[in-house]
């Protein structure tokens, strides 16, 4: 029996979405695979809810299940609206990471409240003493939860070759109980930084939601930026603002790819 599929990308981050709740872990590490399956950085599927309008099921590239994924939330809150599962432009979410409200803006871009940043060691998680400013390998970084754990790195050196050299291995360092997403950063000014990532369970893609929010939350905590800031990833650039509220809000767009049937 085939299974029907849309494809989404959110700024170059590329998703499976099914339409039906039947989203396994085995079914997205296989349809995921670029070279055997139709290829995505993600899978997920629309769920009901009891606390919140709708849920979704979330899986990483390689099978494991995500808590929370930025730029996936902004692909989700456009595929239900197109499809009336929900017919308000602004609806509550339920994630692993919590209750997240998507508004579907008239330009067609998704502005998002991804809620309050996780900054207690033990719930980010990650074994040190102040996740502001500790030190892992070589390099000092902050530590931040935007529902699913962040290393963020301010470099002087190129982030992009920083981060597909050294991600990995600081994504599977053991002061990260539950592995890490890895974001090294440039300042370009107090209101613009250049963010590559490497994200825990896919590696290198071209751009990260939450990552996003958790750089600008890192900068802001370290005194590096503003509250405000335009982060510019390589698949385009997100809106980030953290507000006086403790509240982090990222919009971006989200773009429908093409419509499959697979076939297990």
């Amino acid at each position: 029996m085939s299974i029907k599929f849309e494809k989404w990308q959110g700024l170059g981050n590329d998703f499976i979405i099914l339409f039906d709740d039947i989203a396994t872990s085995d079914l997205a590490s296989k349809m995921c695979d670029r070279n055997f399956g139709v290829g995505a950085d993600g899978l997920f599927c629309p769920t009901e809810s009891q606390i919140a309008d709708i849920g979704w099921k979330f899986f990483n590239s390689d099978g494991t299940i995500a808590q929370m994924c930025g730029n996936g939330i902004r692909c989700f809150a456009n595929f239900v609206k197109k499809h009336n599962l929900i017919s308000k432009d602004k609806f509550s979410t339920e994630t692993l990471a919590g209750i997240i409200t998507p508004e579907i803006l008239p330009n067609g871009n998704v502005l998002v409240d991804m809620g309050e940043p996780i900054l207690e060691p033990s719930s980010i998680p990650v074994n040190c003493e102040n996740p502001i400013n500790f030190q892992v390998q070589s390099y000092s970084a902050t530590a931040v939860s935007m529902g699913n754990p962040h290393c963020v790195i301010f470099c002087e050196e190129d982030a992009e070759i920083q981060a597909r050299a050294f991600g990995s291995s600081i994504e599977n360092d053991p002061i990260f109980p539950e592995k890490t997403n890895v974001e090294f950063v440039n300042i370009i000014s107090s209101n613009r930084i250049k963010m590559n990532v490497w994200e825990r369970g896919c590696g290198i893609t071209l751009a990260c939601g939450t990552g996003a929010c958790a750089s600008v939350v890192a900068g802001v905590k370290r005194g590096l930026i503003g509250r405000k800031c335009d982060v510019v990833l390589p698949g385009g650039v997100l809106n980030i603002e953290y507000r006086e509220d403790n509240h982090v809000y990222m919009q971006g767009p989200a773009k429908f790819v093409f419509y499959g049937e697979y076939e297990p």
